[in-house]
């Protein structure tokens, strides 16, 4: 591993980022990401577990998901990413992108939500435990306000020009408490802006599938516009990334178009996974919409067919009395 030094809140790397440097483990402060991913996956396992164990089903592509989901929230946090992304725009980019366009999208697949529903048993009557907390949030104003595109649209847009447009980003970033607040923001916004349109888990709003393409397709273009005006500013638009390491040789300016690039190319990897699964799942609500209607028109077949029967046992009955 590189010899890391410290500049600001966190141990910043000394040599120019390779793919082995970028991949290589990062040390912290506190290792918080640590923790939180190797939890997250530990509950998430213990849950499909108990699920399992008491006969019920999971499908296996949710866990992939959600675990393929906890990885790449620890590759752009637990790795030399999060070292290099204090020092070069472009790879504070790729974890902003990373953690607020792919992650939200793998770990809303993996349905958390449903399955803790599924596990945590009810408590006793008149008590309130896990499981009563979730449906009380899933039913309450507070989640039906986070959850309403007139929330996460301007968060969503806020998280990207609000924060690089204006001095926050460059405030946030003075300490290591505003560098993990600003990586648990961009995770908490896409997992808020996804959550309704993924339609997996249980929402206080339920909307239509060609609600949630439209959702979608408000919000990608303001990604896209972000990295066309980032590749075009002709300055820096923030002061953090001012002064990379003269050694690396790389050119603040140059570095600052790359990361625009990089946020107007990625706006397109969210928009195909997330339409894929909207229409995944549209096809199969009708689907399941269709054998309803098939069964209910069996029914109704049957019933009549028993009608016509008991009619005819009538008349029989009528014409021959004796």
């Amino acid at each position: 591993m590189e010899h890391m030094h410290m500049t600001g809140p966190m141990w910043m790397p000394m040599a120019p980022p390779t793919l082995g440097r970028l991949l290589a483990w990062h040390p912290q402060p506190l290792p918080v990401e640590p923790i939180v991913c190797l939890l997250a996956l530990a509950l998430y396992a213990l849950a499909v577990w108990r699920l399992r164990r008491r006969g019920d089903r999971w499908p296996i592509t949710r866990t992939l998901l959600w675990t393929v989901g906890v990885i790449s929230v620890a590759l752009v946090t637990c790795t030399g990413v999060g070292g290099y992304g204090m020092e070069l725009f472009s790879v504070h980019m790729v974890q902003h992108m990373v953690l607020s366009m792919l992650s939200p999208i793998l770990l809303l697949l993996g349905a958390p939500v449903t399955l803790a529903l599924r596990v945590l048993p009810a408590a006793g009557r008149g008590r309130t435990g896990p499981r009563e907390v979730i449906t009380w949030f899933l039913h309450s104003r507070l989640a039906r306000v986070v959850s309403s595109p007139l929330f996460t649209l301007p968060l969503f847009i806020a998280s990207l020009y609000g924060l690089y447009f204006t001095p926050l980003f460059d405030f946030t970033m003075r300490s290591w408490l505003g560098h993990e607040w600003m990586l648990a923001h961009f995770l908490a916004t896409g997992l808020l802006f996804f959550w309704p349109i993924m339609g997996v888990d249980p929402a206080p709003r339920r909307p239509s599938h060609v609600m949630r393409m439209l959702e979608l397709f408000i919000g990608m273009p303001f990604h896209a516009f972000f990295g066309i005006a980032v590749m075009m500013s002709s300055g820096l638009i923030v002061g953090f990334f001012a002064h990379p390491p003269a050694a690396w040789q790389v050119t603040p300016l140059a570095d600052q178009n790359t990361g625009g690039g990089i946020a107007w190319a990625f706006s397109e990897i969210p928009t195909v996974l997330v339409l894929l699964a909207v229409l995944v799942q549209w096809a199969a609500t009708e689907r399941r919409a269709a054998a309803c209607a098939d069964r209910q028109a069996e029914r109704d077949h049957d019933a009549q067919l028993a009608a016509y029967n008991a009619y005819l046992s009538r008349l029989a009955t009528w014409e021959n009395p004796g």
